[in-house]
């Protein structure tokens, strides 16, 4: 069966369904085709946060300002509660080193407009009276923010099937063509769907979409595990991260050498950072490992392990806490770490939205605005030069 539609969008995780939900709203017709069920990937099998101090100055703290704003919007505006809000953030830290770095962090995010500020150990105790003493400061934000990544697809979805959407599910694209200005892309279910526009939002997978009209783009699974605590009463004020992966990335060298020790090793075998986030539920998120395995989803002991040791660490009361259950997922992820976002321009009409990590429920809804302008071809308010498919297409061009 042949269906022609004014959009197709291959993906429905967080990111593909707000471009779906942002097209009708603007009175689009719209396809979303997905190759198993509704966040399956990423979307479905990540924390809940919208964490602005993660954010390096520059486009992605821009598109996380626009974001924060539209997520208040949504939660009047979707027809289901997304569970939306803002309790604040810290990111700990442990030594001087961390310190300075996230001394010179901080005030390039607040050159940028964030309010965010380094606290004194006695703030610390303040708002996380349980945090271990080895923590020396923190940063602070009291704009961090978190939503539940279920619920804001289920909105998402259900707010853009109101405005006509047509959803396939069980449908991976099998070939894609380009016919007289127009695109047919042929389903594994036995559907063909001509459109004008072809969105490829589909995660980790977007560089298998990709390869179908002859484009190679770095975007690469990057494998996070996740703990789950039992229902317990609030820790603290706010949700906490480690400023460990924030300081790895801001140093000019490599870290002095870790003693030898096993659980050291395999520490950073697994890329292993502490992020800790407290559900509507009142279970907690323990976080979390960034390993380059391809699509392996398993969960593994010796990860568990280490993650549950760090988040006793930081908080010694979780010792007395059952862990219930774990899981993984695949961040999308690029060599640059920027996600992928526009047009790639030997192909008129045919888009990407996938590459955004550890970001993708943060600027789900600033991507599907943003994509859904370009698809109309308007301006979107933002410089995507740094974020363009070509970035990877010029150079590889200009190479050969």
């Amino acid at each position: 069966m042949t269906t022609k539609t004014d959009v197709l969008i291959l993906g429905a995780g967080v990111n593909g369904l707000s471009i779906a939900y942002e097209l009708c709203k603007r009175g689009k017709k719209v396809v979303v085709a997905e190759k198993s069920e509704i966040g399956a990937g990423a979307s479905g099998s990540c924390d809940d946060m919208i964490l602005l101090q993660s954010k390096k100055p520059g486009i992605l703290l821009q598109m996380a300002f626009g974001s924060l704003e539209l997520f208040k919007a949504l939660r009047d505006e979707l027809p289901c509660d997304i569970e939306f809000d803002t309790r604040g953030g810290m990111i700990l830290i442990e030594d001087e080193e961390q310190l300075r770095l996230m001394e010179g962090f901080v005030a390039g995010q607040r050159s940028y407009g964030l309010e965010v500020e380094i606290v004194d150990k006695g703030r610390v105790r303040e708002l996380q009276p349980l945090v271990s003493d080895h923590v020396i400061a923190s940063t602070y934000s009291e704009r961090d923010s978190q939503v539940n990544p279920l619920l804001l697809m289920k909105g998402f979805y259900l707010g853009a099937t109101a405005k006509g959407l047509v959803f396939l599910r069980g449908a991976a694209p099998e070939a894609i063509e380009q016919r007289a200005g127009r695109w047919s892309t042929r389903l594994s279910n036995g559907d063909e769907i001509e459109s004008g526009a072809v969105v490829n939002a589909a995660g980790a997978w977007a560089s298998h979409i990709c390869s179908l009209v002859g484009v190679e783009l770095p975007i690469i699974p990057r494998k996070g595990q996740v703990i789950v605590t039992e229902q317990i009463p609030p820790i603290g004020a706010t949700n906490v991260w480690s400023a460990k992966y924030i300081a790895s990335k801001l140093k000019p060298v490599a870290a002095k050498p870790a003693a030898p020790g096993a659980s050291q090793g395999a520490a950073e075998r697994y890329g292993l950072g502490f992020a800790f986030t407290t559900t509507h539920s009142g279970n907690y998120l323990v976080g979390s490992t960034r390993e380059n395995v391809g699509f392996d989803k398993r969960t593994e002991p010796e990860a568990l392990a280490l993650m549950a040791r760090q988040v006793e660490r930081f908080f010694p009361v979780l010792s007395k806490v059952n862990f219930i259950r774990s899981f993984a997922g695949f961040r999308p992820s690029t060599t640059d770490g920027m996600p992928v976002i526009g047009e790639v321009g030997r192909l008129p009409g045919f888009f990407v939205a996938a590459g955004h990590e550890g970001d993708g429920i943060a600027l789900s809804p600033i991507t599907g605005k943003i994509v859904a302008d370009l698809v109309e071809g308007k301006a979107p308010g933002y410089s995507l030069d740094q974020l363009s498919p070509m970035r990877f297409l010029d150079k590889k061009e200009g190479s050969r």
